[in-house]
């Protein structure tokens, strides 16, 4: 795919083998040609973990302090008695076989984040093939199975992100919005990588934290030292 000129010229700006320290990075990447929208900046990670082995799944949820600058779409799975705790939380949909029908007949995933109580696992695990690939099944590791829908549907409306290492052991996570400042942005950035840290699995040996990137929705990847 051939690259805009804005993009090459931003690219020109950064040396990819030079991590700069965090600060740096963001007046860096602040100095970058935007593009026409507020774009959403992003954190990659490169983990020294081998997905292959369930013990070394870097997988979860975290708030961040500033906010991702844009309230997600959440749906909850629940009893009929809590749907209007969790509508009330913020939730667009609710509600259990007739929500699972929306989704696997009507193919609706005009939504973000699911979240489930654990009694409706029975619903939810026919989602699997469904949900699986889009990133959006609920999981107890990602807080999105839990006895307290409602709190978690109002956590995840305002911005808690979920994580998950992927096959080459990548984490991506959405830290703010081009907009932010870049205190904003630092304070978030920190945070996730603060809970990264602390997620480093036992069995993982040499190397934690291989690489970090802090870019834009289409912009170009600036190498951060997080050390």
């Amino acid at each position: 795919m051939s690259k805009s000129k804005r993009h090459l010229a931003n690219r020109e700006k950064i040396d990819r083998h030079v991590p700069l320290p965090l600060d740096e990075a963001l007046t860096t990447l602040k100095g970058l040609a935007p593009a026409k929208f507020d774009e959403t900046v992003e954190l990659a990670m490169e983990l020294g973990v081998d997905t292959k082995k369930s013990d070394q799944m870097v997988r979860g949820a975290v708030s961040l302090p500033r906010g991702i600058g844009r309230e997600m779409r959440v749906i909850a799975f629940c009893k009929d008695e809590d749907v209007p705790a969790a509508m009330e939380a913020g939730a667009i949909e609710a509600g259990s076989d007739e929500l699972a029908k929306k989704i696997q007949k009507d193919g609706w995933l005009d939504f973000d984040v699911a979240i489930a109580s654990p009694d409706m696992m029975r619903v939810v695990g026919k989602l699997g093939k469904v949900l699986g690939p889009q990133g959006k099944m609920p999981s107890p590791k990602s807080g999105t199975v839990t006895p307290n829908v409602a709190e978690a549907v109002a956590e995840f409306r305002a911005g808690k992100i979920e994580f998950r290492a992927d096959a080459g052991g990548n984490v991506h996570a959405p830290v703010g919005k081009a907009s932010f400042e870049a205190d904003a942005l630092k304070e978030n950035i920190e945070a996730f990588v603060e809970t990264i840290r602390s997620m480093k699995p036992a069995t993982s040996k040499g190397k934690y934290i291989n690489k970090v990137f802090v870019t834009t929705t289409m912009g170009a990847g600036v190498p951060v030292d997080i050390t």
